[in-house]
Order: C-alpha cells, then structure tokens, then sequence
C-alpha cells in the first residue's frame, strides 16, 4: 500500500488575472493541485515540487481514478511499476514518510503547470471571450509566466515562503527561476537534470517534435477541439523524438538491441514494426496521445526553450547574483538532453558568487530519464541537504 493513499485532485480560481512576458493579461486562470502531508502553524514547512513536460499535478500518492495510461510512462515503467503504475503519482518514489520529501516534516505542493492539460488553466480551456477552446489563441507562455503563476496560486492559499522548490527537466529550471525571481520567498532549491538554457542540440529536437505535430493536417491551426480529429499523427511522431532524446544509447541497447518484434527474421515490411525498439516507441506514441493534448505539447515545448537566464538578464551571473537559496544541482553522466556541463556551470557561476550551492554527479546509463527512476541514489543526496 502506498503510505501517502488515495490523493484527490483540487482546483483553484485565481483571484485576478496575470500579467505575461508576452505584455498580455491572462484570466480568469484555474490552477489543478495536490497536497502531502501537513502544513505547520508557522507555513514555514512548504516544499513546492514541479513537473516536467508530460507531468501534471498528481505527483504522489494513490489516484482515486486513476487512467488507463500513467504519467508514469517512461523508459521501463512498466517493468518498475506493473499495472500499478497507473495510479501512482509521477515522483511517487519521491515523495511521501521517509522519502526524499519527508511528508513527516513538509508539506509538498504539486500544481499542474500554466498551459497544462490536466486541470489547470491552458490551450484546452475555455476562452471567456469566445464561449470555445482557445487553441492556438492561447498566449505564448515561458517559465516566468509559470512561476508568477505559481506564486499567485500559493499567495492565494496562504503560504508566503517556501522551504525548497524541487524538480527535474522543465521542473528545475522553475526551481530556478523561484530562486532568481523570488529570492526571498524561496530557502533552498532542488535543480535535477535540468540548466540554465537547454543547448543546441535540445532546442533542434524540440523543434522536430512541434513540426511533426502543427504539419499534420488534423492540427487544423490548433483549433481542433470539437471537430473530431486531433494531430495523434503528428503528436505520436512528436513523442517518439521526444522520448528517445530522454535516454541513452547504453540504455537502448541493453533493453532493446536489434532484438526482431514478431519473427525469426525479417518480414520485408514497411509498414509494421519489425524490431522491438520500433514497437516500443509505437506504444509509448498510442499511449501519449489518449492521456495529452497536443496543444500543451506546443506551449509548454515553446516555454522550455525561451528558457534562457543568461539572455533574460544579460549574463548568468548577473541572473544568479540575488539568489540567496541554497541550491543542490544533481546531474546524470548519461543525460545529453541536458547534460552535466550545464549543472557545472550554474555550480560555478553560483560559486563565483560566493552563494551556497552542491553539486552531485551521478554515474547511471538511462539517459535524462534517470530522473525519475534513480530515485534512490537521489533520495539520501536530497534527504541530507534539506535536513542541513
């Protein structure tokens, strides 16, 4: 049984509306969130974790409706998880009694982001101006939009400082972006295989994944909903790219091989899957599509990819000189999404700045998912530093 149970999903309107990076005011705007454990009489006991693309607000815990696919559909979920998987909350090994975030001591908040499609505020949603979806009418968001979201959202429960901001991928670089835009409100940080502006390499391949979604037809300018097609084409294709840039050569090959699906040999087919890893990335394309807008996929991509606080504040430096949150950077040699040079990097810059920072290179072959399956070589690492 899972020591936190049964977490129900809950909702909060915005008080007013927010104002964006892009100078357009968005509202009213819905926040989707969850809560484990218990918040002291001082509210000084708040750990904010954050998701990353594919995430959402259910990030422990048992779901009480849990869907047929899980959030937690990385690279061998299945074999960790079984069937229970679906119901489990995307860092459920990370949160609860005893874990990494001790919900004997915190109280941790999980939102679905800005622009998300589980329950918060975003492309999906109503436009009160027109009665229908907004589409590709949504306004373009970043990180910062997020976090001011984020901010008005715990403002509006109460909670005024945060003991840490954790995540991983897009939820470190929020961790990042409390610390740099809220520096008082924020006592530590916890950045997982994340940076301070995603290189090259990484902006190449999400921009592959966003043209495989808006080039098929069905998109129909990102006004799809209510039509009776979505982009499942092109969102399937998007997952595929997006999915084999999260692990490693090492990985797939140990897992997969050049092991055939069906056969003893080849079948002279191009329309079927002929090797298991062909087969792998059809599922996890099938299952992606039933549980994620593509519209999401498009915005929330976007926003990863502006992500850049050397540009947004005309150096790193100059980004991390107000930062007064003790920062743990946690790494993976085989992550080459978001490799370890630029966890280094922040670790300097902070350093050079005289700013309380420790950095942990962890040796593991999966690739940027070890995120979420190297939960216990993180646990004690995070345990400790909290605990300091």
């Amino acid at each position: 049984m899972n020591p936190i149970g049964t977490v129900e999903t809950q909702f909060l309107d915005l008080p007013g509306p927010v104002r964006l990076d892009s100078n357009r005011e968005l509202g009213p705007i819905r926040i989707a969130f969850e809560t484990y454990g218990t918040l002291a009489p001082s509210r000084d006991n708040v750990i904010l974790v954050c998701h990353a693309l594919s995430g959402d607000a259910h990030a422990a815990g048992v779901s009480p409706s849990p869907s047929a696919d899980s959030t937690r559909d990385g690279f061998a979920a299945e074999d960790r998880d079984g069937t229970a998987g679906r119901g489990l909350g995307w860092w459920d090994g990370m949160i609860g009694p005893g874990k990494a975030f001790d919900t004997d001591r915190y109280f941790v908040v999980s939102t679905n982001l800005l622009g998300g499609c589980k329950g918060t505020t975003g492309p999906s949603s109503t436009d009160p101006a027109t009665g229908k979806p907004y589409g590709s009418d949504f306004p373009v968001i970043t990180v910062a939009d997020m976090v001011r979201v984020q901010r008005s959202f715990l403002s509006a429960l109460g909670i005024a400082r945060l003991a840490a901001v954790a995540g991983g991928s897009l939820g470190g670089m929020q961790a990042l972006e409390w610390a740099v835009r809220y520096p008082d409100d924020v006592d530590s940080i916890v950045v997982i295989a994340s940076t301070h502006a995603l290189h090259p390499q990484g902006l190449a391949w999400n921009a592959i994944a966003r043209e495989a979604i808006m080039r098929d037809p069905a998109w129909q300018g990102g006004h799809y909903y209510g039509t009776g097609r979505k982009p499942d084409g092109g969102m399937g294709v998007g997952r595929m790219v997006g999915h084999i840039t999260y692990l490693s050569a090492l990985a797939l090959g140990d897992k997969f091989g050049r092991r055939l699906q069906f056969a003893d040999d080849v079948r002279y087919t191009i329309t079927e899957p002929e090797f298991e890893v062909e087969s792998y990335l059809r599922h996890q394309a099938d299952s992606f599509v039933r549980r994620f807008d593509a519209n999401t996929y498009l915005y929330l991509s976007r926003a990863l990819t502006y992500f850049d606080l050397g540009r947004e504040h005309g150096s790193l430096d100059k980004a991390l000189e107000n930062v007064r949150a003790r920062a743990l950077l946690i790494a993976f040699s085989s992550d080459w999404l978001y490799p370890p040079v630029a966890s280094e990097e922040i670790e300097a810059a902070l350093r050079k700045l005289g700013k309380p920072v420790e950095y942990h290179l962890i040796d593991a072959p999966y690739g940027h998912d070890c995120f979420l399956l190297e939960e216990a070589r993180q646990t004690p690492i995070i345990r400790r530093f909290l605990c300091e």
